[in-house]
C-alpha cells in the first residue's frame, strides 16, 4: 500500500472532515457544528494520510493550555479527529500518525498531549493515560431534596439569554481555571462552544437556557441546561438536561442546583458530565436516587517527562527516582530523579538507584491527581522498589480538588 501524509489544505477540509464523519459512523453533523469546527481547525497541526484521490486517515490538534496541580496553565496540544477508514484499517496508519504527531507536539516545545478516547483501550500503547474522569447522575427530583448551606436564599437568580451573557460567564470560569486541574483555559473562538446549540442534537428539549447567579450585582454563577417535556397517564415528568454549571462559592453552586431541581412539570435531573467531587454528592439528600455513574474522560501523555512534572507542584514534599519505561518516545525512559513541594520542582535524569518502576503512561494517568500511584501499584502497574517511596510519591502527585475536563473536544 502507497499512502501520502501531509498537512491539511484548506481546499481539502470538506473531504478530510466527510472521511473523519464516515469513520464515526457516517451521520454528518449539523451546519451549525461544521461550522464551528471548521473555523478551530488548526490547518498547520492537522494532516491527513491519502491512498490517490481518497482520504483514509485523520488526525489534528489544538493549541491548549492546561492547568495542572498548583495552577500553573501549561501548553499542551489538544488531539482531536483521529480516524482511520475502515477499509484501512490494521496497516500502521494510526501508528504513523500517532508517531508524526508526538515528533511534532515535541518539536513544537509542548511538554504534554490530552486526548479524549472514543476507546480508551485504543491510546495506552502510544502513553497515554486516563487522568480524569467524569460524573454522569440522573437526578429524581421527586425523592432527593438539596440540605442548602447558608447564604443560599441570598444569591439572586435571573433567566438570561445565553448569548447575552456569554461575555461574563466565561469571565467567570476564566476565574475558575486555576484552581481545578484538567480546565482548559478557552482560547479565543472557544467560547461558542459552550453556546453550540443544533437543532438537530436537542432530541425533543428545548432550545439552550441560561439562568445566572448574582450577589450584589456581581455574576457568581451561571447554568445552562435544556428542558424536555414528557407526560404520561399519571401527569408531567419531564427532564432537565444540564449543560453547564459554574459557580464562584458554594452558596452560588447550591442556589443553581436547587433552580434545576425545582423547574415545573419535570422529574429528574440529568447531568452528564460533573466532576467526580462534585458538591452536589454532598448536597443531596439521598445519593443512592441519584444514578451516579463515572467512566474516564482526559488522557494525558508526557511527550517531555522532566519539563511535565516540572511543571506542576506537589502538596507534600517528594523525593523519589523513577524508572520509565516508554518504548513510543524513547528519550523518556530511564531514570529520573523528582524533587519537589508546594513550591515547586525538579525532574532530571539521574544514575541513582530508582525507587519506583513504572512506564509513562503510569505516569500520565496520575499527573494531574486524580489517580494515586498507590491505586496504579494495587493493579500492578507501578512496582515499588524502596520502601515508602510509593507512599511518598502517590501522597505528592494528589489534588484537593478532583481534576475534570468540563467539555471535549
Amino acid at each position: 500500500m502507497t499512502t501520502d501524509v501531509r498537512m491539511l489544505d484548506e481546499a481539502d477540509w470538506d473531504t478530510w472532515y466527510g472521511a473523519l464523519d464516515v469513520a464515526f459512523g457516517g451521520v454528518a453533523e449539523s451546519p451549525e457544528e461544521q461550522r464551528l469546527w471548521r473555523e478551530l481547525t488548526e490547518f498547520d497541526r492537522s494532516f491527513g494520510v491519502w491512498d490517490g484521490g481518497a482520504c483514509v486517515g485523520t488526525a489534528g490538534a489544538f493549541s491548549f493550555r492546561l492547568s495542572v496541580p498548583g495552577g500553573a496553565l501549561v501548553d499542551a496540544a489538544g488531539v482531536t479527529m483521529v480516524s482511520v477508514a475502515a477499509t484501512h484499517r490494521r496497516r500502521g496508519i494510526l501508528t504513523s500518525m500517532m508517531r508524526k504527531q508526538l515528533d511534532d507536539v515535541r518539536a513544537g516545545g509542548e511538554c504534554l498531549a490530552v486526548l479524549t478516547a472514543s476507546e480508551p483501550v485504543i491510546y495506552g500503547r502510544f502513553g497515554y493515560g486516563a487522568a480524569t474522569h467524569m460524573l454522569k447522575a440522573t437526578i429524581d427530583t421527586t425523592r432527593v431534596r438539596l440540605a442548602a448551606p447558608a447564604g443560599t436564599a441570598d444569591v439572586r437568580l435571573r433567566y438570561a439569554q445565553p448569548a447575552d451573557v456569554h461575555e461574563a460567564c466565561e469571565e467567570l470560569y476564566a476565574r475558575l481555571v486555576s484552581g481545578r486541574p484538567g480546565l482548559l483555559a478557552r482560547q479565543p473562538g472557544w467560547e461558542r462552544h459552550g453556546l453550540l446549540d443544533p437543532q438537530s442534537e436537542r432530541s425533543g428539549a428545548s432550545p439552550l437556557q441560561c439562568v445566572v447567579a448574582e450577589r450584589a450585582g456581581e455574576l457568581v454563577g451561571y447554568v445552562r441546561f435544556s428542558v424536555k417535556p414528557e407526560w404520561d397517564w399519571q401527569g408531567p415528568k419531564g427532564t432537565v438536561h444540564l449543560r453547564d454549571l459554574e459557580a464562584a462559592d458554594p452558596a452560588a453552586c447550591a442556589a443553581l442546583w436547587q433552580f434545576l431541581f425545582d423547574i415545573d412539570l419535570t422529574s429528574s435531573v440529568v447531568a452528564h458530565n460533573r466532576p467526580v467531587d462534585d458538591p452536589l454528592l454532598q448536597l443531596v439528600t439521598d445519593v443512592r436516587r441519584c444514578g451516579v455513574t463515572v467512566r474516564d474522560s482526559l488522557h494525558v501523555r508526557l511527550v517531555e517527562l522532566g519539563a511535565a512534572l516540572e511543571a506542576r507542584t506537589y502538596q507534600a514534599p517528594v523525593d523519589v527516582v523513577f524508572e520509565v519505561e516508554d518504548a513510543f518516545c524513547p528519550w523518556n525512559e530511564g531514570r529520573w530523579r523528582l524533587t519537589g513541594d508546594t513550591k515547586g520542582a525538579s525532574c532530571e535524569r539521574t544514575q541513582d538507584p530508582a525507587d519506583l518502576t513504572l512506564s509513562v503512561r503510569e505516569l500520565g494517568a496520575a499527573y494531574l491527581g486524580g489517580v494515586s500511584l498507590a491505586s496504579l501499584a494495587a493493579a500492578g502497574r507501578v512496582r515499588e522498589l524502596r520502601e515508602g517511596a510509593l507512599a511518598e510519591a502517590s501522597l505528592a502527585f494528589g489534588s484537593p480538588a478532583a481534576p475534570w475536563l468540563p467539555h471535549g473536544f
